[in-house]
């Protein structure tokens, strides 16, 4: 069964994402706290499949890539862009697979590689609700 493997939440710009144990997410905003949230209603939260992170060989905290949320048992980059996700209490809409990796990309200048761009997808929050570590993710 797909599960919610970590909540990450980062308060400034350029900082690592932190992890946290539950994390409010609230409709067409995202993360509550979160430095992304509110800023594009349609990519709202990210997130990143723990396969995904692997793939890299690089052993690092999760949110490091800095996604919402780390994800375990689902190909999210497989996912048709319209597919809707019941994650703990959310029900999200996803709207865009992949992302244009910035120049500043800290993951790329470190370590010459960043899955982001190529497997992450982002959402939009169609009802809020609180996620934490270990709620299901069910296509709905």
């Amino acid at each position: 069964m797909p599960k919610v493997l970590a909540i990450n939440i980062s308060y400034k710009q350029g900082i690592s994402k932190t992890t946290i144990k539950k994390g409010l997410f609230i409709k067409d905003h995202g993360l509550e706290n979160d430095i992304h949230a509110g800023r594009v209603a349609v990519r709202s939260v990210s997130l990143l499949g723990i396969e995904s992170i692997k793939k890299i060989k690089i052993d690092m905290p999760l949110g490091q890539f800095a996604e919402n949320i780390t994800t375990e048992g689902i190909n999210l980059y497989e996912l048709p862009i319209g597919t809707k996700l019941q994650i703990g209490e959310t029900l999200q809409k996803v709207t865009q697979i992949g992302k244009k990796c910035h120049d500043s990309c800290n993951i790329r200048k470190q370590f010459g590689n960043c899955i982001m761009p190529m497997e992450g997808i982002f959402t939009k929050i169609l009802k809020g609700g609180v996620i934490k570590i270990n709620d299901t993710i069910t296509r709905y």
